[in-house]
């Protein structure tokens, strides 16, 4: 693609064609003009101004030149330079090397050639940044054995270096282009050590961060909104990649150069952290697969979007496939009745021939069992296993018995002894893998094991308890352990024969497999199954009396175990077994025994054809002549075909045949499927299918033609076994014949073939008794079919083709793909420098509807975050150019860490059960949400038009009320005559002063417990006189002057704030600063002392000095404070007279606080209020004089300002003050003095709350022995202004239930700036009710009550009672008007106590008349002046009675209003998905979300180790996709205590988004999930 020329030539270009630009780059982005016409259009346009000089940017003539391919004579040059290099073998397993499994050149060829095509299409990734320290690769062994591989296979395998020819390297390398290179700049960790570069752009085409980083353009951008669908064309440098619809603001040439970035909301942000977002946008910008449908409005169900299907997708056209016979099943004279007869037959005829031999380590041949050896060993065991493992009445085992048999891999002869011995004993072997899997548990468990045969050294190697005894494994029954070596065996009798019966139906043995969940299952096979398929085999590979084979395989099962053990003695053959442990040593050993041996017939997998061309450099003098037969196992491996075709290239000079090379398919249920016979030399080899991959995703043979990039070439594995019969049958739902050129899972129908799962009869009908449908769903004949779980078709001339396997199935939007095939793209895509061993797992897992594609590799220990990041990006596009298909997450993990099967290859199971419990620890990771998840549901569009009055008439018509309620009604209240005689708090101080003077009225602890302060009513009247003098005198304040009180909580607070009513001045208290922060704390002083206009300070002596320290100099200007007095020393002087308000609308004080999104508000508090408030609350909570109350709060504003100062001196009850920070040193001290005071009634905040449950849970029995006892408690409040934290209450009720806390005790209040106090519990009235509402429906505004455990379903609590005197409403927050009761809607109250105002340096009047004075615009008559509480909630009428007699309304919020998210039209609380989050690892402490331009931003604290960052980014994006139906667009992993909590214990998001974007958080990790 020609890329622009440089900015300065662009800006020089005439008007009229940067406006045709303009309208291109319009065009592009609302998709009138495909990406190839918007580039063709622009470089016509563009022609005449590119001057064709040697200056143009290196970029712009890509285009013209041909690819460099290497001179001729440099080819075969490097090619062979990379042979010689790795002459010897040990050199050549250098751990890079791509998995030759998977390995085809053409396939190669066709990744490259997708690439390629991509290269136009730039597309920027935003890289994740991350910490330095972060991820230590594990050293991978220099010298690991070559005993790894790729998904889905059992057996690791080795690789060439020169897999790539030199070539198609270099095309690679052109091919580089078309990823943008990753963002410039440093990590956004902020030490110094920890910065890592994103490598440089090449040329000024790299991404926009390059241009950002390295140009001086003077330009930045708004960040666009994502969701838009139409953009406004924009005159600007067509130099800058960015997105269609960026709106690009001019910069002034002075501006700095650190290319600021303007967020939404015009706050500047340093470029990286935005860059990052900003490129996450461009790629979100491009659609990726077809757009959703047009918005719809949905009422009830939001509805999955369903893809439909696409008209031109390939069908199948065929006839319904006939079911195709194998030859029929010779009889020959003389095979045995049974197997067992066969052992006996050879055992006591032809004692001396040899029957099997075993290698030592190094591949020599170190014992050989005879027939004879084999059958009087067999016969001992059998005896034993009878007679003498028991008494004579209570034997221990007996026939139809399951044994399991536990052999290492490299003892064949103690294997087949036991096996044997086994079947003569009429007990049933379950050979198992070396002992210690929990699923292998399972098995032994459903098969009924309580004995296990096993090797005197395996018996050894066991791990054993401390009195010796085999440790009892997880999930393991318990096991009796028998070891079978001779001298432990007892001779049998001369007279005792054992019962040799012609085979039956009855169970021979149990072989054992691992379905694709991971669960282990025992496929029976009877005797007569186990005699028919070896006869199937004999006749089909022509084995004759006396051959010589060679067996590579695992011996205990699979097709090892058919030839090698049983196929081995029917015909007298002489197996050499080539153990695994000998492979890793020496790959050449099984090619060099069957040269030494002449063996006729050798058993392989894929993985030892590698493994011998890479070391048959060290041997030259192998002869492969003898053999007829090279059995490949795994040839139902789609990708077998270039192992096969590679290794006959080399070893056909060392007189390997061609017609030699069989290929066969096997599975666990059915045996042998088919195997190729051997070929007649000379004879034409059988041709090949090649497949398009589009045409297989739909279940359809295709063959292709048009585009060789995504073409699959598979082999047959020859015919039908003998005496067998095959059909095809779809893969999902009832077994219905295929159609000829369909794709379906092979069924097999023969005497042998597994019979059962044992134990599990539910899932072995599906399984084993398949009887397969026409179309119309009538049974075709009455043979039953076993499943094979494999995927094929028969093709020309009845060969059978595999192409896949039903465990590798991939089933996304309704099409299918093969997980093997995802890992041969992967591997095709340059893997050398990053993938470790070319080992890739491919699995799905299940998100949102859908089956989500996971790859998951191993990464170099050398590999650089560069060449990673580089190679994930380009799987990305391979994958979704050659299989149509994206992935969801591409993760690296490092070296060797993956979970691995005995034989080493990646265990896929584990492996996804790693990914979906967090505990893979990748080291990279690519989330792809946005562009696989296409099912989401459309975006809610608000109906317009619809006014209140309709919603009104609405409700009515529903039969709904309007949602409103109200507390006890003032008028009707009897209260003393205290409130008629005083109308101010300072005349009912002066009252008691007078009437009780020595009444204590506060009572201050230290963290001891012990009392360090108190206040009688006289004592506190004197003290505030003496405050309120020195106001006057020190202070020359006037009546109505603002006074800021700095206080630690106490009582020095509440005589300061008297003392200034006494003074007629207007109290402010405020938060003291942290003198170990004084950065961060100092400036909200000072802003509340601004913003206040405070001509005073009052304080203490310690704070005054830390307010004038040269440290707080370091924060703030200290020269600018008002007078400061400090109240420590006071003189003994009296007021002349105290302050009367002429009116009670005058202010009494103000109440500032800083909300959660970072607003500082201060609202004026009249002495109406005032004294309205604290009646309210004595009236609720029955106060008197004679009552204690204690108080764990902050005393600086709200609830918890009012409690602390206010109530004792209006109702005269005692206060127990307790300085929440004092638990900090003592956990105890709250508790302690409840139960040591008899307290009922105390207040507490959620902090106080949490750390009681968090510090004290565990110590219950503790509290106990202290003697410390709840039992007392009636009511403890949580004072918030929140939702109900219901877990953290439910919690605190049930931890502390032991100690006599009343599950009834717990409650909490609702206030907000407007009316600090709407709802308090109290003492009377109905106990607070919680309801289970419907998510779904919240997020539409509606509420629908559901029942507990439902789905989706949110647990809400009754925020208390609404107080005396206090009126609710529930408004529509955008047309004003009031809701039925199954809305969500803004909480809107009436109160004498509402604040009378917000106090602004600007008087906002609108602002003010909004929230405090305002009507309902419509339906009320009595025009209420209502206050705005900003809080969303709703009413319900319960079946409870209220005081007063009628049914209880009770009151839920439910958040904020400016917390809310907007996305998708719908409306998101935060703490729902911050709740789900934290939900998803052990290791997430605190999790906070926001939204940047519509990007949803999680930020996550990481309390475990800092390897699990990146198993956090897939959990969290998981789970608010499935329950929320969000992409998450960023996910940031952070310290713990980096989010910011206020003192209330809420969250602050605005804070944090704002640390974010100024990239000040020095995350653990950042991924920008695509």
């Amino acid at each position: 693609m020609a890329e622009p020329a440089a900015p300065a030539a662009v800006s020089s270009l005439p008007r009229e064609v940067r406006e045709q630009l303009a309208e291109l780059e319009l065009e592009l982005s609302e998709g009138d003009i495909t990406q190839k016409g918007y580039e063709k259009k622009r470089a016509k346009l563009l022609a005449p101004y590119v001057p064709q000089t040697q200056g143009v940017d290196p970029a712009l003539q890509k285009e013209s030149r041909p690819p460099q391919m290497p001179p001729p004579s440099a080819a075969p040059a490097s090619a062979s330079s990379s042979s010689s290099s790795s002459s010897k073998f040990h050199r050549a397993r250098s751990g890079g090397a791509r998995d030759e499994r998977y390995r085809s050149d053409i396939h190669t060829e066709a990744v490259q050639a997708a690439l390629a095509k991509h290269k136009e299409q730039k597309m920027a990734l935003p890289m994740p940044t991350k910490r330095r320290s972060t991820f230590v690769q594990s050293p991978a062994d220099a010298c690991t054995p070559p005993d790894t591989s790729s998904a889905s296979e059992d057996e690791g395998s080795l690789r060439r270096q020169a897999a790539l020819s030199a070539a198609l390297h270099q095309s690679l390398q052109n091919a580089e282009s078309w990823i943008n290179r990753s963002v410039q700049g440093s990590s956004t960790s902020s030490s110094a050590s920890s910065t890592l570069s994103h490598g440089e752009g090449k040329g000024t085409s790299g991404s926009l961060a390059d241009v950002f980083a390295n140009t001086r353009i003077e330009n930045f951008s708004v960040p666009p909104d994502v969701t838009a669908t139409t953009s406004t064309p924009s005159a600007r440098p067509a130099a800058i990649d960015l997105p269609p619809s960026g709106i690009v603001k001019g910069m002034h040439k002075g501006s700095n150069r650190s290319s600021l970035m303007d967020t939404a909301d015009g706050v500047p942000v340093s470029s990286r952290v935005s860059t990052k977002i900003q490129q996450l946008l461009n790629t979100l910008k491009r659609p990726k697969r077809p757009p959703l449908k047009e918005f719809f409005v949905d009422d009830f169900e939001e509805i999955v979007e369903v893809p439909q299907p696409d008209p031109n997708q390939p069908k199948p056209e065929g006839r319904q496939m006939t079911p195709v016979k194998g030859e029929p099943l010779g009889v020959v004279c003389n095979w045995p009745p049974a197997l067992e007869a066969a052992l006996q037959r050879w055992g006591t005829t032809q004692a001396k021939c040899p029957c099997l031999t075993a290698l030592d380590v190094t591949g020599k041949p170190v014992y050989t069992l005879t027939y004879g050896k084999l059958w009087s060993r067999s016969l001992k065991l059998a005896y034993t296993l009878l007679n003498k493992l028991g008494t004579k009445n209570e034997p221990v085992l007996k026939p139809g018995d399951r044994v399991a048999l536990v052999y290492p891999n490299n003892d064949p002869v103690m294997f087949m002894v036991a096996f044997y011995g086994c079947l003569l004993a009429e007990v049933i072997p379950v050979p198992i893998e070396d002992a210690g899997g929990q699923q292998i548990g399972f098995l032994l468990g459903s098969c009924g094991i309580a004995l296990a045969l096993t090797t005197e050294v395996c018996l050894k190697g066991l791990p054993k308890t401390q009195n010796g005894e085999i440790v009892q494994f997880k999930g393991w029954p318990r096991l009796k352990w028998v070891v079978t070596d001779s001298k432990y065996l007892s001779k049998s009798p001369k007279d005792w024969q054992p019962n040799i019966s012609a085979a039956g139906t009855e169970p021979a043995y149990i072989e054992y497999k691992t379905s694709k969940e991971g669960s282990v299952m025992g496929v029976t096979v009877s005797r007569v199954a186990m005699l028919a398929h070896c006869q199937a085999l004999s006749q089909a590979c022509n084995y004759s009396e006396g051959e010589t084979i060679v067996n590579v395989l695992d011996f205990k099962k699979d097709a090892g175990l058919w030839h090698g053990i049983l196929t081995n003695v029917m015909n007298k053959l002489h197996t050499i077994s080539v153990p695994y442990s000998v492979m890793k040593t020496c790959p050449l050993s099984w090619v060099q025994r069957v040269h030494a041996h002449k063996a006729k017939v050798a058993l392989v997998k894929c993985r030892d054809l590698h493994w011998a061309m890479m070391a048959h450099r060290d041997q030259r003098d192998v002869s492969l002549s003898s053999l007829r037969m090279l059995i490949v196992t795994d040839g139902a491996n789609p990708w077998s075909v270039s192992s096969c075709d590679a290794f006959l290239s080399l070893f056909q000079s060392h007189g390997l045949k061609p017609e030699a090379i069989c290929p066969c398919a096997t599975s666990p249920e059915a045996m042998t499927i088919a195997i190729r016979r051997p070929g007649v030399p000379g004879a034409p080899l059988p041709g090949r299918a090649i497949l398009s991959m589009n045409g297989l995703s739909f279940g359809v043979i295709r063959v292709n033609t048009e585009d060789k990039n995504s073409a699959l070439t598979v082999q047959d594995v020859g015919h039908v076994m003998p005496g067998g019969m095959m059909c095809i049958v779809k893969p999902d739902g009832p077994p219905q014949l295929c159609k000829t050129d369909e794709i379906g899972e092979i069924c097999v129908s023969s005497r042998a073939g597994g019979m059962m799962y044992y134990g599990l009869a539910g899932v072995t009908k599906n399984t084993f008794e398949v009887i397969p449908v026409n179309s119309s769903g009538s049974p075709v004949g009455e043979v039953p079919f076993v499943r094979s779980g494999l995927l094929g078709f028969v093709g020309p001339g009845s060969l059978v083709f595999v192409v896949g396997k039903m465990d590798g199935l991939l089933m996304v939007s309704g099409r299918r793909h093969n997980a093997d095939d995802i890992v041969a793209t992967g591997l095709a895509v340059e893997s050398i420098k990053t993938v470790y061993r070319g080992r890739i797992a491919v699995f799905s897992v299940s998100v949102f509807y859908d089956e989500r594609i996971v790859v998951v590799a191993e990464q170099r220990p050398d590999a650089s975050e560069e060449d990673s990041f580089q190679w994930m990006s380009r799987v990305l596009q391979a994958i979704d150019s050659i299989h149509q298909v994206g992935v969801y997450c591409l993760a690296l993990v490092p070296a060797n860490t993956l979970p691995k099967t005995p034989l080493g290859g990646i265990h896929i199971s584990q492996t996804k059960q790693h990914f979906l419990e967090g505990s893979l620890h990748p080291c990279n990771i690519l989330m792809c949400p946005h562009t696989c998840v296409t099912n989401l549901p459309k975006p809610r569009q608000k109906q317009p038009g619809v006014g209140p009055a309709s919603v009104m008439v609405g409700n009515l018509v529903a039969g709904k009320r309007i949602a409103q309620a109200s507390g006890r009604d003032l008028g009707q209240l009897e209260d003393n005559d205290l409130v008629k005689k005083h109308q101010f708090l300072t005349e009912v101080l002066q009252w008691r002063a007078q009437a009780t003077p020595d009444h204590p009225l506060f009572l201050l602890l230290n963290a001891k417990g012990t009392t360090v302060c108190t206040a009688t009513c006289l004592q506190l009247h004197k003290k505030a006189e003496r405050i309120a003098s020195v106001l006057c005198d020190k202070g020359h304040l006037n009546a109505g002057d603002n006074v800021v009180l700095l206080y630690p909580p106490g009582i020095e607070l509440i005589t300061a704030f008297y003392g200034c009513l006494y003074a007629g001045c207007v109290p402010v208290t405020v938060r003291p600063p942290h003198a170990q922060s004084l950065t961060a704390t100092l400036p909200t002083v000072r802003m509340i002392v601004e913003v206040s206009k405070a001509a005073c300070i009052l304080t203490t002596q310690t704070l005054m000095r830390l307010l004038k320290s040269r440290e707080a100099a370091g924060a703030v200007d200290v020269k600018t404070w008002p007078t400061i007095i400090d109240t420590d020393d006071l003189p003994r002087k009296r007021l002349a007279q105290i302050y009367k308000p002429p009116t009670p609308e005058m202010l009494a004080y103000l109440d500032f606080s800083v909300s959660t999104t970072g607003m500082l508000t201060g609202v004026k508090m009249s002495h109406a209020a005032v004294s309205g408030l604290c009646r309210a609350i004595k009236l609720q909570c029955e106060l008197y004089s004679s009552r204690q109350i204690a108080i764990c709060l902050d005393p600086y504003c709200g609830l918890g300002f009012v409690l602390w100062c206010l109530c004792s001196v209006y109702s005269g009850h005692q206060s127990i003050l307790i300085p929440p920070m004092e638990l900090e040193s003592n956990l105890f001290l709250w508790l302690s003095t409840v139960s040591q005071y008899k307290i009922r009634d105390t207040f507490c905040s959620y902090s106080v709350m949490e750390l009681c449950t968090k510090g004290l849970g565990n110590q219950v029995e503790m509290l106990k022995a202290r003697g410390i006892n709840l039992s007392c408690v009636r009511t403890c409040v949580v004072v918030a202004e929140e939702r109900p934290r219901v877990s953290l209450t439910q919690s605190f009720s049930k931890l502390f239930k032991d100690i006599g806390l009343s599950s009834r005790a717990v409650s909490t209040t609702f206030g907000s700036r407007v009316n600090v106090a709407i709802c308090l519990q109290g003492t009377s009235g109905p106990d607070p009710t919680t309801v289970y509402v419907d998510l779904k429906s919240l997020r539409h505004d509606r509420v629908r009550l559901v029942e507990r455990g439902a789905p989706q379903s949110l647990l809400l609590s009754e925020s208390g009672k609404i107080l005396p005197g206090v009126k609710v409403v529930i408004v529509n927050p955008e047309t004003k008007g009031p809701l039925g009761d199954s809305h969500l809607g803004e909480i809107w109250v009436n109160s004498p106590h509402t604040a009378s105002g917000y106090y602004t340096i600007y008087d906002n009047e609108t602002l003010q008349a909004d929230h405090f004075n305002t009507r309902l615009s419509f339906g009320d008559a009595a025009q209420t002046l209502w206050a705005r509480t900003g809080y969303l909630g709703f009413v319900r009428r319960t079946e409870l009675t209220a005081a007063s007699g009628e049914r209880h309304d009770a009151l839920y919020v439910v958040g904020a209003l400016d917390e809310t998210l907007e996305l998708r039209g719908l409306r998101y609380h935060p703490i729902d998905i911050e709740t789900s989050v934290s939900r998803t690892h052990r290791s997430i402490a605190e999790c906070a979300v926001f939204t940047w331009t519509n990007l949803l931003v999680v930020v996550v604290e990481l309390c475990g180790c800092e390897q699990e960052a990146l198993d956090l980014v897939p959990l969290v994006t998981n789970v608010v996709l499935e329950e929320h139906y969000l992409i998450v667009g960023v996910v940031v992993v952070v310290d713990p205590g980096v989010i910011p909590i206020n003192s209330r214990g809420e969250k602050q998001r605005m804070h944090l988004r704002d640390s974010f974007l100024a990239d000040q958080l020095d995350p653990i990790y950042v991924a920008y999930n695509m």
